[in-house]
């Protein structure tokens, strides 16, 4: 695979975030590589709240790792 992520460094929190859910979206897809297969998937957790709870909760993780690479954000004097 080619490589896609060259820093976990971000400008901002939002920035942070969209890193975050990227994160995610490319473990899943790293996982289930066929595009066919995860659209076929998709129905059966799209409307499972545990599943989407599942999904927040991982995203909620790569944050925090984000975060704690970039200092929280925070201007270090």
């Amino acid at each position: 695979m080619t490589p896609w992520l060259p820093t976990l460094i971000t400008s901002t929190p939002q920035e942070g975030y969209d890193l975050a859910v990227k994160l995610s979206r490319v473990a899943i897809k790293m996982t289930q590589p066929d595009a066919d297969i995860r659209e076929k998937l998709r129905p059966e957790y799209a409307e499972n709240f545990a599943a989407l709870i599942g999904s927040s909760q991982i995203v909620a993780t790569h944050f925090a790792t984000v975060a704690a690479a970039n200092g929280y954000w925070r201007e270090i004097s």
